[in-house]
């Protein structure tokens, strides 16, 4: 399988790579990361976040861009780095992305202010603002890395619903297009527990894109789904991939 250089970067950062190494290797700046955030609280996190100047963006951004949502959720959105409005706000999918993914949200049941089974918890693969809203550079992913995973483990979610292309192919470290990916479940390991990954679009994308909609729902009710499996859910739910809801 082909692997892109932010994908690799990130695979073996998250400790998901090949077992060897070059005789007498440096140690990463990204395994240096992931070793001083290894003990690290939510709040100490965030504070580490926040004082990162890890990588370039760190001149750039108007405020780092943490995460919102409970800290007990089992749901874990990730997507793939903030936008203006995110930088400035220091919230992530915010704007008219951030409410047609809250309203995606709602429609399954689920929201960031939510609590117990219907809590999510949202987060990007970068924490700053790439300048312009370009694609992020591999040494900005191998930076960010140890955040994202100290994040999973801190949460142990019990689903992960991935959005957008470079989100995806940096986590589940494949080039291949979100249309190849979507429709099926997938998994990664980090540290010694598994956690089922659903692919779907960007709600920028979405917005540039309305016929994709409805693919992104269908997205959405294989997560729920799958979630099902895992947790079983009362019979009266108000979100079933078969009962006739219709796409936000």
């Amino acid at each position: 399988m082909a692997v892109t250089g932010s994908g690799a970067t990130l695979w073996h950062a998250l400790g998901m790579g090949p077992l060897w190494r070059e005789r007498a290797a440096a140690p990463s700046p990204a395994r240096s990361g992931m070793q001083a955030t290894a003990q690290l609280d939510w709040d100490g996190l965030e504070q580490a976040v926040a004082a990162c100047t890890a990588c370039v963006l760190c001149r750039t951004r108007t405020q780092t861009v943490f995460g919102v949502g409970s800290r007990n959720a089992t749901w874990m959105f990730i997507g793939e780095a903030p936008g203006a409005e995110e930088d400035a706000r220091g919230e992530p999918f915010v704007g008219q992305a951030g409410r047609l993914l809250d309203n995606m949200l709602a429609a399954a049941g689920l929201g960031r202010e939510c609590t117990g089974e219907k809590a999510v918890y949202i987060a990007n693969v970068l924490k700053c603002r790439p300048p312009g809203n370009r694609n992020p550079e591999a040494a900005e992913v191998a930076a960010c890395a140890p955040f994202l995973q100290r994040q999973i483990e801190l949460l142990q979610p019990r689903i992960i619903v991935v959005m957008g292309r470079f989100a995806t192919q940096a986590l589940l470290v494949t080039d291949a297009s979100i249309a190849s990916l979507r429709g099926r479940v997938h998994e990664i390991s980090i540290g010694a527990r598994r956690y089922p990954v659903v692919v779907t679009y960007h709600p920028a994308y979405l917005l540039r894109n309305l016929a994709d909609k409805s693919k992104s729902w269908d997205d959405m009710c294989l997560a729920r789904a799958c979630y099902a499996r895992l947790v079983p859910t009362p019979a009266d739910t108000p979100f079933s991939a078969s009962s006739g809801t219709t796409p936000p």
